[in-house]
């Protein structure tokens, strides 16, 4: 195996990833990547891996930083496959990664951090997501790129978008990124831009679980082991912005286009052809799969909590039909969800 000599901003990286990776206000499940750019090398989150096992295990994977470029400016097609750039001598596990690797590479800073964070997508999920960003952020060199498909869509957007020093960007329907040209400076800057983001959440009332279980018997779905879940059916403006449609990458990803909304009467039972991971019930609270992996799990927390920093008024920006056939057809997608398939460790 090849002896990979790990720098002290390497290490630094490992630990503001593993900080991250283990808040669910920054990042969910196998989402959200970092990187470093050291010596013509862009270090970056393997696709499919966790944040938070940053420091147990090697999620990093080495990409030759100015050829990815190259095809880049050439509007290579391999760009989009970002395996293709990777040091495979520096790679001994094989990793593949990070499917946003592009995005990381087209910003010039040496360390970049991207999260999806609740208090970032309940802003960015609004209508008016662009006006909302500009007021909010009117201190910081940033800029605010409306929704396109992940990946190299995105990295162009991204590219076209950056002006002199543009250190932070707000993806429309997406999340956050930050750069700078160290660790320390870029969990600076997150924490900043995070607090300016910030809507304080709504306490939504408690869930009726024995109604619950009996709405679970005899099907195959059950009571959730983490009660923040149930806000999105006891908290009447939460279940709104669950009912409203899919609001970003990984919502369609793990949760699926549309999450059933119960009516009066209605059972697990009655809902089990949909075949969704999440059942929300209107006043009662929600149920989940009972095999539901740990990806799908982190998702539902994850709407549930942006759900509730959304303001009952506001006009939602959903994701278009087309839009979530584009990611559901894509196969970094489609890879990076079947790492997650198997991972059962945290169900309920």
């Amino acid at each position: 195996m090849t002896t990979i000599s790990k720098s002290p901003e390497f290490e630094a990286l490992n630990e503001l990833s593993a900080r991250l990776g283990a808040n669910p206000a920054w990042v969910q499940g196998a989402g959200g990547n970092t990187s470093l750019k050291e010596d013509e090398t862009l270090w970056i989150k393997a696709s499919g891996l966790w944040l938070a096992q940053a420091q147990q295990q090697e999620i990093m994977v080495p990409v030759a930083l100015d050829a990815l470029l190259d095809a880049l400016e050439r509007a290579d097609p391999l760009a989009e496959q970002a395996q293709h750039f990777v040091r495979g001598a520096l790679n001994p596990l094989g990793l593949r990664p990070s499917i946003e690797t592009t995005v990381h590479a087209v910003m010039p800073q040496q360390v970049v951090v991207h999260v999806h964070c609740v208090e970032t997508i309940a802003v960015a999920v609004a209508a008016a997501a662009e006006s909302l960003v500009h007021v909010r952020l009117a201190g910081f060199r940033h800029a605010f790129i409306p929704y396109v498909r992940p990946g190299l869509p995105l990295a162009r957007a991204i590219a076209a978008s950056l002006g002199e020093g543009t250190e932070v960007l707000v993806l429309g329907n997406h999340g956050l990124v930050v750069a700078a040209e160290s660790v320390a400076g870029a969990e600076l800057l997150l924490e900043q831009v995070t607090a300016a983001l910030a809507t304080p959440p709504r306490l939504a009332p408690p869930a009726d679980v024995a109604a619950l279980e009996r709405l679970a018997l005899d099907s195959s779905y059950q009571v959730p082991g983490d009660p923040a879940l149930h806000a999105l059916g006891t908290d009447p403006a939460s279940c709104r912005v669950a009912a409203a449609g899919s609001l970003y990458p990984d919502h369609v990803i793990f949760l699926g286009n549309a999450i059933p909304i119960a009516r009066p009467g209605e059972t697990a039972r009655d809902l089990a052809q949909a075949a969704s991971p999440l059942l929300v019930f209107p006043g009662q609270g929600v149920l989940v799969a009972r095999h539901a992996s740990a990806g799908v799990l982190a998702m539902a927390r994850c709407l549930a909590d942006v759900a509730s920093r959304i303001p009952p008024a506001t006009a939602l920006r959903v994701l278009t039909d087309s839009e979530q056939a584009e990611l559901l057809g894509w196969d970094a997608e489609k890879y990076r969800k079947s790492l997650n398939a198997g991972n059962q460790e945290e169900s309920p």
